[in-house]
């Protein structure tokens, strides 16, 4: 299996590469979504889960570029919205429910870094949480690149 997701609950102990890390995130997210509501532009988010996240002591990128290649050919550079700790992607939403192409989307990030833990995190009416892994040994080595250098 290339990709495992996990819709979970707070709750939930994660089984998996970087768990401590992971549910401290979990953690700063719902404080960050009890804390502002629901309502805002997801860029009101994403600052505020940089600043949060940063309090309780973690290195945050953000807008980390992801370069995606063809045959060795950059075609497209996207943007994560943060990397935690330069291991853990999140991917914010404010939708009014998570879908399959927000999954495939962070899916994707995660099949063009090395990065292998990724939470898609939905500050929508209901604050909804996904935790994606892609295990490196698991992807073709051609299509893991680097993270620029200048965001680590």
């Amino acid at each position: 299996m290339i990709a495992m997701i996990q819709d979970d609950l707070p709750r939930t102990r994660f089984q998996g590469t970087h768990d401590p890390v992971t549910e401290q995130i979990i953690r700063v997210f719902y404080d960050v979504y009890n804390e502002l509501g629901y309502g805002f532009l997801e860029s009101v988010y994403r600052e505020a889960m940089r600043i949060a996240l940063m309090q309780v002591g973690f290195i945050v990128e953000t807008e980390v570029p992801i370069e995606v290649h063809f045959r060795g050919i950059t075609i497209g550079i996207f943007r994560a919205d943060l990397v935690v700790q330069h291991s853990i992607l999140l991917e914010l939403k404010t939708v009014e429910q998570l879908i399959k192409s927000h999954e495939s989307q962070v899916l994707n990030y995660l099949r063009s870094t090395p990065l292998e833990t990724a939470l898609l995190l939905n500050f929508g009416p209901v604050p909804r949480l996904k935790r994606l892994a892609m295990s490196n040994d698991r992807k073709p080595i051609a299509k893991i690149n680097k993270i620029s250098d200048n965001q680590r």
